[in-house]
């Protein structure tokens, strides 16, 4: 064996500076939140020529706002309007609606449970106001597609709005449909449903629905979200599972720190199952 001492090959790597660019300037047709002092906030796509009302000073033209940058501040006379770059959880939060929505603290469970991610296809059952479609469209973006399906037209038409606000409406298709049909779509990675009775859609989700993909269901009480526990069993369903997520709120204050006494006590149960490749053979998990 050869005592010498190994030499150390030193290559000589020339590090290119990366040319990123990043646009924190609003410019016309941008949308912005403006949030005030006393948390009241407003979303608004900057649109010169018109003006915003708020709560607290005079209205805002909103052509003083292009050119600044997010994170800039302006005085309206008995208040200051912060500006700041939209999250998804303010486009959903703020989207139009004509329904209930779902909230940020449920979808977020949703996506994680069905493991959607970008390039994932996933249908939804229930379109409404479109905020669940929302968190679905910015998780499989740029090469995924969520296929949403409500049987009432006009609440297509304003998830298509929610969409677009967003720029998110190009990963939706949005589809009517009757209750019960068959959807369109094969193969897909997860489902999700928000529908009065889910029970009665197993059979067209498990006909869509690959082998080991998973499937959420969204029901507010506790004898929809059991039946609909029993109809994914019977179906051959496993790995069932319900929830319930509860956020409070803290008020983080120097020696004064407290829960808030105010808090969203309940929205929806989530029920989630996983479709196995053999129905009949495949042990259902145990706590």
């Amino acid at each position: 064996m050869s005592t010498e001492p190994k030499k150390c090959v030193k290559v000589d790597q020339k590090i290119m500076p990366t040319s990123i660019t990043v646009r924190n300037t609003i410019e016309e047709g941008d949308q912005v939140l403006l949030v005030f002092e006393d948390e009241v906030t407003y979303l608004i796509q900057v649109i010169s020529g018109r003006k915003l009302a708020v709560h607290r000073g005079r209205p805002i033209e909103l052509k003083e706002l292009i050119g600044r940058s997010y994170g800039d501040s302006l005085e309206v006379g008995h208040g200051r309007a912060l500006f700041v770059e939209p999250t998804l959880e303010d486009y959903m939060m703020k989207a139009r609606r004509e329904s209930g929505i779902i909230y940020p603290k449920d979808a977020a469970m949703i996506l994680m449970k069905l493991g959607i991610r970008s390039g994932s296809r996933v249908i939804e059952i229930g379109t409404g106001s479109g905020s669940l479609a929302l968190a679905l469209a910015q998780q499989v973006a740029p090469e995924g597609k969520v296929y949403s399906y409500d049987r009432r037209a006009d609440f297509l038409k304003l998830a298509e709005a929610n969409l677009k606000r967003a720029k998110l409406d190009s990963y939706v298709e949005l589809i009517e449909r009757a209750s019960n049909e068959p959807f369109r779509e094969t193969e897909v990675d997860a489902v999700v449903s928000d529908v009065p009775e889910p029970w009665n859609e197993v059979h067209a989700i498990s006909a869509s629905l690959k082998n080991g993909g998973r499937v959420a269901a969204l029901n507010p009480t506790y004898n929809q979200i059991e039946k609909t526990a029993e109809a994914f069993r019977s179906a051959g369903f496993v790995m069932v599972e319900a929830m319930e997520i509860l956020v409070r709120g803290i008020l983080a204050r120097a020696g004064k720190t407290r829960p808030e006494q105010r808090m969203i006590g309940h929205t929806e149960f989530l029920l989630f199952a996983l479709k196995p490749s053999d129905v009949t053979h495949q042990p259902e998990r145990t706590s």
